[in-house]
């Protein structure tokens, strides 16, 4: 009941800024679910943005990286790793993602960044590994280029495994659950953090050793 719920009050969101929105968010709205979808072999999209900030409006993104995931399998030919123009310092930022302004001298334009991910979400649900703030900035970017948010249904793969050890009644000790540390618990090997890409692979990868526990 509680996704139905969330599907239809999705829908409602979508049908008020119908209107408004442009083209490239419509057509991935007519193109991708309402709730993430319980079949096994459903198509999802792992995302990880790089960014100097903890807020869309203290800071911009740096880098953004996604990856298909098709029928339970990672479709490494969809890997894009997308380095975006500044439009301020980096700042202390360059310390967690070693991004530094002279290495995005030749980054894209966000706006064409956006509409190559709107591609490849279509028909797809988001995953991510601490959505919140990741959505935070595509939201924002989606209303600043395509006068409308996101509004595409997705999974986090951190919320997923709060669940299961509350569930579970596990003990959460502080950072227990960054991306690295859920790994190791599932038996998964480490990667360097803090680069886009990588830890897009990295939350693709998680999904799959949870959904196959």
């Amino acid at each position: 009941m509680e996704a139905i719920c969330s599907a239809l009050a999705l829908r409602i969101k979508r049908l008020s800024h119908r209107q408004r929105a442009a083209e490239p968010l419509r057509q991935c709205w007519q193109h991708s679910p309402l709730r993430p979808s319980q079949d096994r072999n459903a198509d999802y999209l792992a995302i990880d943005l790089e960014t100097t900030a903890l807020s869309p409006d203290e800071g911009e993104v740096v880098s953004a990286a996604w990856v298909a995931v098709s029928h339970g399998e990672i479709d490494l030919s969809s890997a894009a790793h997308r380095l975006l123009q500044a439009k301020g310092d980096v700042g202390d930022s360059a310390t967690i993602h070693h991004l530094r302004d002279c290495d995005r001298e030749g980054g894209e334009d966000a706006e064409s960044v956006m509409r190559d991910l709107l591609l490849a979400a279509r028909g797809r649900t988001l995953l991510f590994h601490g959505g919140t703030l990741d959505m935070a900035f595509l939201n924002q970017l989606s209303r600043r280029y395509f006068a409308a948010p996101l509004l595409l249904p997705y999974v986090d793969t951190l919320q997923q495994e709060r669940r299961r050890r509350l569930r579970h009644q596990d003990a959460l000790t502080p950072g227990e659950l960054r991306l690295a540390d859920c790994r190791k618990h599932y038996s998964l090997p480490s990667y360097p953090a803090h680069n886009a890409l990588s830890d897009a692979l990295a939350t693709a990868e998680l999904f799959l050793a949870m959904r196959s526990r």
